[in-house]
This record gives structure tokens, C-alpha cells and sequence, in this order.
């Protein structure tokens, strides 16, 4: 499965978190909870500012 991971930094709390690019459910900040990213059926739509892109291990 082809796809990218990226860094998200929470505007409410300024936690970052790694949010796979193509998430298919919901993901809530692990500190307070916001959401983070919404799936969309393809790329997920991220309101929040994305850091970097993390690279494949």
C-alpha cells in the first residue's frame, strides 16, 4: 500500500502526531482530542499545519 505519513502539529494543545496521509477513519489529537484529519475517500483532509512529511523506515 502506496502512501505517505506526515507530521501534524495540533493547534489547540501543539502536540504533533504522525497521520497516515491516506487515513480512511477519523484521527483525534492523542492530548486533547481535536480532530486532526477527516478521510475523504482518498487523500485525508488536514485543517492543522502539516510539519513535514516523514520518510519510510
Amino acid at each position: 500500500m502506496a502512501g505517505t505519513y506526515v507530521r501534524v502539529k495540533c493547534s489547540d494543545c501543539e502536540n504533533e502526531q504522525i497521520v497516515f496521509g491516506k487515513a480512511a477513519t477519523t484521527v483525534s489529537c492523542a492530548v486533547c482530542g481535536t480532530t486532526l484529519a477527516v478521510p475523504t475517500g482518498g487523500m485525508a483532509e488536514i485543517d492543522h499545519e502539516i510539519v513535514e512529511t516523514v520518510e519510510a523506515r
